[in-house]
Formats: C-alpha cells, structure tokens, sequence
C-alpha cells in the first residue's frame, strides 16, 4: 500500500457501526464524514444536539445524533445507555472530543476540566461500551491524543486536579499524555481477547477551533504561521481514519503525519515519548481512573 495514505484507501465499511465523540465540527466531522462515506453507520457523539443535527446534514450516509456532554459522568452513563439500546454491537468507537488550554475550570464532577473531558470522560464511556466491541472481530478502539503530550506532560498523581496550581500547557500535556497511556493499558488487557484492539492517533497541526481557548500571546502568532505549519481538518483526521480502518493496524499503534516532526503530512506509524510508555505509570492511571469515574472494564489483569 502507499505510503500516501488518503481517503481512496478507506476500506468498504458498510455493516459497520461507528460512534465518533465530538463529531460536529473539526477533525471529529471529517473522521464522521469519512466513515459515512464508506457506508458505516455514524453516530455523531456531541454535547450541543442541535449542532450536531446541523453537522449531520451536511454528511451523506447513515448519520444519526446522539447527546453526550464529557465533563459529565452522569450525561456519559446516560449516552452509554442510550447507545448500548440502539446498537447491540459496535464496530468502532472514536474518542476524538477534547479541549484545548482552557482557563482553570471544573466538571461537573469536580474534575479538572482537560483531565476530566479528554482523559476521564472517554474511559468512562469506553468502559460501559466495551462489552458492545468485545464480541466483534476487528472492532477498535481509537483515541485521539496531541502532540501535546511531549509538552509539560507528567501525570501529576499528588495534584491530578491541578488544585494547588494551574498551567494550561501543563493540565492538557497531562490529558494527553492519558489518552496515549490509557490506550496502551487498554490494548494490554484487550490483547487475551483477541477481537477489539485499542489504537491511538494525533493530528499534527491541524487547522480546527480547538485553539479557541490558546492565550492570545500564542494564537496571535500562531495565526501567522498556521498557513506553514498547519494542514486541513480532513488531513488532521487522516491519522484518526487509517487508525480505525487500515486493515495492517495493529494494537497498541499510534498515528500521526509523517513530516515536520508530525505536525503535517500523511499519516503513518509514529512514535510517542518514552515517558507514555511506562507501564507502572499506566497501571496507576489505570486504577485512578477507575476509582475517580466509577466505571469498571469487563476485562482481566492485563498481559505481561
């Protein structure tokens, strides 16, 4: 296959059931309008319905909206639910929404809000679908993180919700790097099953409304130099699409663009920082997680 991985490269998906989180606009529309366009059934996650109503219009295919608001466990329980009665099996969940160097805020449930929407939310709705996946040959899990996760990025154990301090940079390197350690944790304890894989994915640079909360001193410049570094929310979803359908994806990879140190390009196998693949510190995070959400995975110890 080519190296130049596009659209035309997308396998057949029809039969296939597909849940996108943050599909209204951005990379999660791109990745939702893909999918449809292969002949999957899409399910729009979002938290503004109407939005979502609107974004589904402009998708040819079998679209359909469903309310999911992540910075609230109680609206997760409720989507899951919703979602588990609609679809008895479920090919391909896409935990795509985020946000991005938000001022200091909370969930509803207390929860720094970067942590808990991007990191908390998803794994708690990944663990009340998985048992939808489980049974399913070739159903993935894919989970979109950032660049980011290289930039300011620990997992902060002794202040997970940044309350003694605050640093925007700092909390979404946090929740990124996350999203790629709880991939890697999940494809572990996914790995006995031998049916659904959990895969990650990152977009480069791309050219969305995520930098809508950067601080002026960084968008301003930013917004000049976009046009160099940055590429169209349809190649921003690239790697997020070969993650969920390339048939040679294996477990536990992780996508990006292929050039400008992966802000830009098509999308291939990259590496991500040695720190994300500590499995202590996955485990940890494995466990936190958890206990903060409530929800437990229907999966074993993982795989040494």
């Amino acid at each position: 296959m080519s190296d130049n991985w596009t659209e035309q490269h997308i396998p057949n998906q029809h039969g296939r059931v597909a849940i996108v989180t943050g599909a209204n606009s951005g990379l999660g529309f791109e990745t939702a309008r893909m999918l449809a366009s292969r002949g999957a059934a899409v399910v729009l996650a979002v938290r503004d319905v109407e939005k979502g109503k609107q974004a589904a219009a402009r998708i040819t295919g079998d679209v359909t909206v469903q309310a999911l608001d992540l910075s609230s466990l109680d609206s997760v329980r409720s989507a899951a639910a919703d979602l588990r009665a609609a679809h008895p099996r479920i090919d391909l969940l896409v935990n795509n929404a985020g946000v991005m160097y938000t001022p200091k805020r909370t969930t509803a449930d207390g929860f720094e809000l970067q942590f808990g929407t991007n990191h908390l939310g998803h794994f708690a709705l990944t663990g009340l679908l998985l048992d939808r996946l489980l049974p399913v040959p070739g159903s993935r899990v894919v989970t979109v993180s950032s660049n980011g996760h290289r930039i300011r990025a620990a997992i902060h154990f002794d202040d997970l919700q940044w309350e003694r301090s605050y640093s925007r940079a700092g909390a979404y390197g946090q929740a990124k790097l996350a999203n790629l350690m709880f991939t890697y944790e999940l494809q572990r304890r996914l790995a006995s099953h031998g049916t659904t894989i959990a895969v990650a994915a990152h977009p480069g640079v791309a050219n969305t409304a995520l930098t809508r909360d950067t601080p002026a001193a960084i968008r301003v410049p930013l917004t000049w130099l976009a046009p160099l570094i940055s590429q169209k929310p349809e190649m921003g979803a690239m790697p997020t699409v070969r993650a969920a359908t390339d048939p040679a994806v294996a477990g536990g990879q992780y996508y990006g663009p292929a050039h400008g140190g992966q802000n830009r390009g098509y999308p291939k196998v990259v590496t991500s920082s040695a720190d994300s693949h500590n499995q202590e510190i996955q485990q940890r995070l494995w466990t936190v997680s958890e206990e903060l959400t409530g929800v437990a995975f229907p999966l074993g110890a993982p795989t040494p």
